[in-house]
C-alpha cells in the first residue's frame, strides 16, 4: 500500500532523508520511530504530498504521488502532529469542505459527517465555529477529517498528542478495525508503549536513514539481549543511552 523506493529529501547541503527504502502492506500497522530530527516528519509529509522528494519514487495503493497527486491522495488519509482547522468554519462544515476537497457531496456525506462527529462525541459542538474547541477536540476533528471520504491508508503523525483516555482507546480500536479490513496505516509517535501494542512491524530512522525495519522479536533476533524491550532496542540502534551525570547537574 505504501512503497519508498531510494527516497532523498535534501535542503542544501543537508540531508533530512537519505536513500529511503520502505514498502508496508496491506492490512498493516506500521510505527515509525526515531529521534527528534531522523527524518519522521519530512517522510510522513512526503508521503503524504505535502512535500516533493529530491530523488526517489513513493506510491501510495499502486500509484506515484508526484506523477498522478490527485489520484494518489484520494487513497489516503493524513493526519498531521499538530490540528490545524479553519477557525471560521463549524465542525461540520470543516468535515464538509474536507470532503469536497476529493470530490464528495451530497446526502452521502451529511450520513457519513453526522456518524463521524457522534463517533468523536462532537456532534453537540457541529454547528459551532472550531474557534471554540479545546486542543483535544480539534485533534478529534482532524482525525475525523482524515476518514470522511473513506481512505485505504492512514498516514499519521503523533496521534495520541491531546486526547483523553478515552479518545485514546477509541482510536486505538479505530486504527485495529481499519487494518483488520484491509487498509493500512503508518504511524509515528515517541510513545514507544503504544507501538508496542498496536503495530506489526516497526521502522527505526536515525539521521534520514532505516537503522532497522521488522517486528518486534526481529529487532531483538538482532541484539544481544533477546529479552530487550523496545525502548531498550531503540536506544541501542538510535545512540540515545543517557551517560550524563545527572546528580552532578540536578545537584
Amino acid at each position: 500500500m505504501i512503497r519508498l523506493q531510494q527516497v532523498f529529501k535534501r535542503y542544501g547541503r543537508f540531508e533530512a532523508v537519505r536513500g529511503l527504502d520502505l514498502h508496508i502492506r496491506g492490512g498493516e500497522l506500521f510505527g515509525l520511530l526515531g529521534p527528534n530530527g531522523a527524518g519522521k516528519t519530512t517522510t510522513l509529509r512526503m508521503i503524504a504530498g505535502i512535500l516533493a522528494p529530491t530523488a526517489g519514487t513513493i506510491e501510495i495503493a499502486g500509484i506515484d504521488v508526484m506523477r498522478r497527486p490527485m489520484l494518489a491522495k484520494a487513497n489516503l488519509g493524513f493526519i498531521p502532529d499538530r490540528p490545524f482547522v479553519y477557525d471560521k468554519l463549524t465542525g461540520a462544515e470543516f468535515l464538509r469542505f474536507t470532503a469536497a476537497l476529493f470530490g464528495q457531496d451530497g446526502a452521502a456525506v451529511e450520513r457519513r459527517l453526522d456518524e463521524l462527529l457522534e463517533l468523536f462525541e462532537l456532534t453537540r459542538w457541529k454547528h459551532e465555529l472550531t474557534e471554540s474547541y479545546s486542543h483535544g477536540m480539534r485533534q478529534k476533528l482532524i482525525i475525523a477529517s482524515a476518514l470522511v471520504h473513506r481512505p485505504k491508508v492512514i498516514v499519521v503523525d503523533e496521534p495520541m498528542i491531546g486526547l483523553d483516555p478515552k479518545s485514546v482507546r477509541l482510536l486505538k480500536q479505530i486504527f485495529r478495525s481499519f487494518v483488520k479490513r484491509g487498509g493500512t496505516v503508518l504511524m509515528s509517535t515517541h510513545t514507544l508503549e503504544i507501538v508496542e501494542e498496536l503495530c506489526d512491524r516497526v521502522g527505526i530512522i536515525r539521521q534520514g536513514e532505516l537503522a532497522a525495519c521488522g517486528t518486534i522479536d526481529d529487532l531483538r533476533r538482532g541484539d544481544d539481549n533477546r529479552d530487550a524491550g523496545l525502548e531498550e532496542l531503540f536506544l541501542r540502534l538510535t545512540g540515545g543511552h543517557v551517560q550524563h551525570d545527572l546528580d552532578a547537574v540536578l545537584g
